[in-house]
């Protein structure tokens, strides 16, 4: 089996670039930055999975979930699966290489063209053409495409009806996912989906396009140098350039080695809105001059994962993986259609409402996390008639992404990253979605239940896999933290308000200054594009043509 990660022991002491995060940005940025000639390195803090390689079973996906608050932490450092739990809201996000593109549904939306029109954007965001040009890169290296089949899913057939009170009909879904085997952007061979929906504990099939098959083989087909198990805990200025403090992710090497550090001339974070402002947070601590904005205007981005429960049809929303566990209906990518509403309303009420898959090896928790919403007797049928078979085969499972006010707050507390927003549950989104939801499971028969999926582990509060902000874009260090090239302002010079610190950026979910309406991997990838478009001009470097070399990614 071919890995593109490389042994921590084998890391150099200094680069000229260093690629903190391997998520959408990250990708972006080791690729592109790569390819200019730049002697590039990237860290990662989770493992690397290969296709076969992902957990597909309840006891291998256990065994690969991380849950941390501001107290206390299980699971592994290392886990796929990271749910930080707070007060006000909990935050679910990926940890491996590819960061949440291993375990999101792939959804490749472009947001309302008012979003990026919205004043809290520096300018040249929508002035200068080149998030356009960003959008177009970001689609030829990802492909999304729509499911051929998708009208013909259970699922999707469930979703027109519970689509009817709102006289919009739903749509296939673009996602990044291949239905035709093809080699795909960076070479890879990609076989096509099996329509197994176990997308978002990872795709065992290869059909997927993650960051870890298109940007990352990318970098390393022009000579990036990829390293995993890497937490890093801040960035420092020295010489000119910049020490960056990392320790490896397992907590007793860690413990033996302590913390190690690496140089570089340019430091681009891209470790999602978490990681990022965590990162700079505990870089202030230790002397960098940064801007006050640091760590506000998080934004849960409208998430709500929702079902409902006792369905008058077959839904068919629950994944048999590959190789199938059940003979069932043809279950289809995680999300194959998704219904636009108040499309021609205000902004911020506007909606997708999508129809999502429960994942095969989840499937078990089911009866469980029914059962204190009154599903007893449905916990008992599936016990004799199997999940496949039983209620549980008319459950619809929702995903809705909306627009929410962006007044979250990042801080560390106890050396931890934690969220604060008090009143985050009375946000107007979260009444709109109730309403739609009522309405959606009222057409099919069903009832609605909030996330029962959280509440035996996390307590029912809102629950986000799309985090942004934290880092947001601004004119100067007075409204952001990073500029429209995603430099890092200086902070606290009065006199120089849009003084930026040479060689430090943030390319990643965190420099979103707002939300914006739809699963944001499409924006993160245009937005990192357009930066590195802007660092190649301002440093007058062009692209190289790598080996074009194809990267096997076999199954087991």
């Amino acid at each position: 089996m071919v890995s593109l990660s490389k042994s921590l022991g084998t890391i150099r002491p200094h680069y000229d670039v260093v690629v903190i995060g391997s998520g959408y940005g990250g990708g972006v940025a080791a690729a592109r930055l790569a390819g200019y000639g730049r002697r590039v390195c990237v860290l990662e803090r989770g493992k690397e999975f290969l296709t076969g390689q992902f957990p597909d079973k309840f006891q291998t996906i256990r065994r690969e979930v991380q849950i941390s608050g501001t107290s206390k932490k299980f699971g592994p450092r290392n886990g796929l699966f990271d749910f930080r739990v707070g007060d006000d809201i909990d935050v679910f996000v990926g940890c491996g290489l590819g960061g949440g593109s291993l375990i999101n549904a792939g959804v490749a939306l472009r947001p309302d063209a008012r979003v990026f029109k919205d004043k809290c954007w520096p300018e040249e965001i929508s002035q200068d053409g080149l998030l356009e040009k960003g959008f177009e890169r970001a689609k030829r290296m990802l492909r999304p495409s729509t499911n051929p089949q998708a009208r013909q899913l259970t699922k999707y057939k469930a979703l027109e009806k519970a689509s009817k009170p709102f006289g919009t009909p739903p749509r296939a879904a673009e996602v990044t996912v291949n239905f035709h085997d093809t080699n795909n952007s960076a070479n890879v061979p990609q076989p096509a989906c099996t329509q197994c929906g176990d997308c978002l504990t990872g795709c065992n099939v290869g059909a997927k396009t993650s960051v870890a098959l298109t940007y990352l083989p990318l970098a390393s087909q022009h000579g990036a140098e990829i390293f995993t198990g890497a937490s890093v805990s801040h960035v420092a200025r020295e010489d000119g350039g910049w020490c960056i403090w990392y320790s490896p992710t397992d907590t007793k090497s860690s413990d033996e080695n302590g913390p190690l550090s690496i140089t570089a001339a340019t430091v681009i974070l891209a470790a999602g809105s978490l990681g990022s402002t965590e990162i700079l947070l505990r870089s202030r601590e230790n002397g960098l001059a940064l801007s006050d904005r640091l760590g506000e205007g998080f934004s849960a981005n409208g998430d709500i994962i929702a079902f409902g429960y006792g369905a008058d049809i077959r839904v068919n929303a629950i994944g048999v993986g590959e190789p199938p566990k059940a003979e069932t209906d043809m279950v289809g990518n995680c999300v194959s259609g998704q219904t636009r509403l108040n499309e021609d309303g205000p902004l911020e009420k506007g909606m997708y409402l999508q129809e999502g898959v429960i994942p095969s090896g989840l499937s078990p928790l089911l009866p469980i996390a029914f059962i204190p919403k009154g599903a007893v007797l449905g916990a008992a049928q599936s016990l004799i008639k199997g999940i496949y078979a039983g209620p549980f085969s008319r459950l619809h499972s929702f995903f809705a992404v909306g627009h929410d006010a962006a007044a979250g707050r990042l801080v560390l507390k106890k050396d931890r990253l934690s969220v604060d927003w008090p009143d985050v549950h009375e946000q107007p989104v979260y009444k709109r979605v109730d309403t739609v939801m009522r309405k959606a499971t009222d057409a099919t028969g069903s009832t609605y239940v909030k996330n029962p999926l959280a509440a035996p582990m996390l307590r029912e509060k809102p629950l986000t896999a799309h985090p942004l902000g934290g880092c947001g874009m601004g004119a100067d260090a007075k409204s952001g933290v990073v500029n429209h090239k995603c430099q890092v302002f200086a902070g606290g010079d009065e006199a120089s308000p849009d003084k930026i610190h040479a060689g430090l950026y943030v390319c990643d979910g965190s420099i979103m200054p707002r939300s914006i309406g739809v699963n944001p991997l499409l924006s993160i990838t245009a937005l990192a594009e357009r930066a590195m478009t802007l660092m190649a001009q301002d440093n007058g470097w062009h692209i190289r043509k790598p080996a074009r070399r194809a990267v096997p990614v076999p199954a087991e």
